[in-house]
């Protein structure tokens, strides 16, 4: 019997059913679930500008998110972006040919110029060769020569190797929770809803194995790295690959959305915050502490 959103917890939060299951905690492991390669050789990011370039984008949102998906970024609304200081960058192989990838809007939040990241998207025979986090790191590096300090995005916190890229190798940090962020969707993708943290990434910190280019990343902390918030800590547990999981039993996979949504708007509406994120073979985990009072929360 597989225990969903597996919550390991002071008695004292467990007064709300369902309960969870209660065990000791235990320090973040070293074990990863599986290692980024180095970048494909001969790959070139550099910003799109051509027609072709921004068709070969609209056609590679296709393929990921299906055919049949109506939320595609056009043509016409790549073309603006680019041209009024938002981000169209693409991976591309040694033929020219379109790998990867990312759109971004850059506008205002809390009065300071931020960028929203939309979309990011790999062919499927370029993925896990870190044309993803490369693609992540030249946007940061444009939006940094723009005089743009602060990224946000989303992510469905089922998926563990995007949290990973995400949280540990990024460096990037959870604001919130939102239930069917993008509401009901046509994606082929999207069959366990749209629910999605939104993360932000402050560009001008040495957060995450990105800003070094290190080999290293956060999931490797141990439980030194949390301080006294860690006897306070809250495990939220994943599937190491929710794909597989659905593949085997719908079902499953929806038991897996509701009781993680159910987990993480109580915990955060509960002034807590995810500070650390570990893969594992099987089951991921989040880690959950109260905000540090030193740090405080994130406007939203």
């Amino acid at each position: 019997m597989i225990s969903h959103a597996s919550l390991i917890v002071p008695a004292a939060l467990l007064a709300s059913p369902p309960r969870p299951r209660i065990a000791p905690m235990t320090k973040p492991s070293s074990r990863r679930a599986g290692r980024l390669v180095r970048s494909q050789p001969g790959i070139d990011v550099r910003p799109i500008e051509d027609q072709d370039g921004f068709v070969a984008c609209v056609e590679l949102q296709r393929r990921t998110w299906g055919r049949t998906f109506s939320d595609v970024v056009p043509v016409s609304m790549l073309q603006v972006t680019a041209k009024m200081g938002g981000v169209v960058l693409g991976a591309f192989d040694p033929d020219g040919e379109l790998v990867g990838f990312v759109y971004g809007v850059t506008g205002f939040r809390h009065g300071a110029a931020a960028h929203w990241s939309h979309m990011l998207a790999v062919r499927p025979e370029a993925r896990n060769a870190g044309v993803g986090q490369r693609l992540k790191r030249c946007q940061k590096e444009t939006l940094l020569a723009a005089g743009v300090g602060m990224m946000y995005w989303t992510f469905d916190p089922l998926v563990s190797r995007n949290a990973h890229l995400n949280l540990n190798r990024l460096g990037a940090r959870v604001t919130e929770y939102v239930p069917e962020m993008y509401g009901t969707s046509d994606s082929d993708l999207h069959d366990l809803g749209t629910d999605r943290f939104v993360v932000e990434w402050r560009l001008e910190e040495e957060t995450g194995a990105a800003s070094s280019g290190a080999g290293s990343d956060r999931s490797k902390r141990d439980s030194r790295a949390f301080g006294p918030l860690l006897q306070n800590a809250v495990e939220v547990s994943i599937p190491a690959d929710i794909e597989s999981v659905k593949a085997r039993s719908l079902k499953e996979a929806m038991d897996w959305r509701k009781s993680t949504r159910e987990a993480f708007t109580r915990l955060l509406a509960e002034g807590r915050e995810v500070v650390a994120f570990v893969p594992g073979p099987e089951q991921s985990k989040y880690v959950v502490t109260p905000i540090d009072p030193a740090k405080g929360s994130a406007p939203k």
